[in-house]
């Protein structure tokens, strides 16, 4: 096979005209073959010439290097603007600094009328036989408007436990 052609069987038997006409067809392939190569090598040393411009200016020497006095002098100031800065957060959070404290809002008037909702459990005896016993309260808060009026009503819950009950799902034995 020669460039991609097959050729007959045997050459021997041809006409001088097939002859002719086939090796003018192998020279138009030959001519084809040799543009498409010399445009792929013109290709390939464009990219080429492209990839050493690029390196040359990611990696290659900076052309912009400063006097060594504008160095020293802008490394003075450098220095002395760094402190000046730093001074100048330093007071800007220690005067937006709040004490974690302090409410967001400020606290409703005293003489807005106001009404305690206490919530208890039905019974104070746990399911073992035990007496519950309080230890602490939730406490709510909440506004209310009827039409006219604002109203604050406070929401008292209580937590209760058994402390037998406690102390047997923590794996412990009662003491008493």
């Amino acid at each position: 096979m020669l460039f991609g052609m097959s050729l007959p069987a045997n050459l021997n038997q041809l006409s001088a005209d097939q002859l002719r006409v086939l090796l003018i067809e192998q020279e138009m392939r030959l001519a084809d073959k040799d543009k498409e190569l010399h445009w792929r090598q013109t290709r390939i040393d464009q990219l080429t010439h492209e990839l050493a411009l690029h390196k040359r200016w990611r990696f290659g020497a900076k052309t912009e290097h400063w006097p060594v006095e504008q160095r020293q002098s802008f490394k003075d100031t450098l220095d002395t603007d760094l402190a000046a800065m730093e001074t100048e957060r330093t007071q800007l959070s220690a005067a937006s600094a709040k004490p974690k404290d302090q409410a967001k809002r400020l606290p409703l008037p005293a003489d807005m009328p106001r009404t305690e909702i206490h919530y208890e459990p039905d019974s104070t005896t746990c399911a073992c036989g035990c007496q519950l016993r309080c230890i602490g309260e939730d406490v709510a808060k909440k506004l209310d408007y009827t039409p006219g009026t604002f109203t604050l009503e406070r929401h008292f819950r209580s937590k209760w436990v058994c402390q037998i009950c406690e102390y047997m799902r923590n794996g412990l034995t009662c003491k008493s």
